[in-house]
């Protein structure tokens, strides 16, 4: 159990730690994340809605407990990520600028997994 909890909070962590540092800016609404929606083509007021939803997302995540926000709040960054890429795919990005979007990805789906092994032991 210890091996367990002790992977699943370095990726958490990890995830927590990139997922916050995206929507820091987006909550600021500074230059470079309109510049970045805008070229997206989204509006300028989805900036911080998009950006609070995925700090409220790691809070979540990071705090124990409350098993059924946790998981939504697993589906709502994943789907940040994955609109994400299909956006910048969308526009004409080359697909090998997209995959450094990949990693954040695998690191959460490695928190997601852990979550519930973490979650079997507990029950045992």
């Amino acid at each position: 159990m210890k091996k367990t909890n002790t992977i699943y909070w370095i990726l958490t962590g990890l995830f927590a730690g990139f997922m916050l540092f995206s929507a820091i800016p987006n909550i600021m609404v500074n230059e470079d994340s309109v510049k970045f929606i805008g070229q997206l083509g989204y509006p300028k007021y989805f900036i911080p809605f998009i950006g609070v939803a995925k700090a409220l997302g790691c809070l979540a995540i990071v705090i124990p407990g409350f098993a059924r926000i946790k998981e939504w709040a697993y589906a709502g960054l994943f789907y940040d990520l994955i609109a994400a890429i299909y956006s910048l795919l969308m526009i004409g990005t080359p697909v090998l600028m997209c995959l450094p979007i990949a990693l954040p990805i695998v690191i959460g789906a490695g928190s997601y997994i852990y979550h519930h092994k973490r979650l079997a032991a507990q029950k045992s």
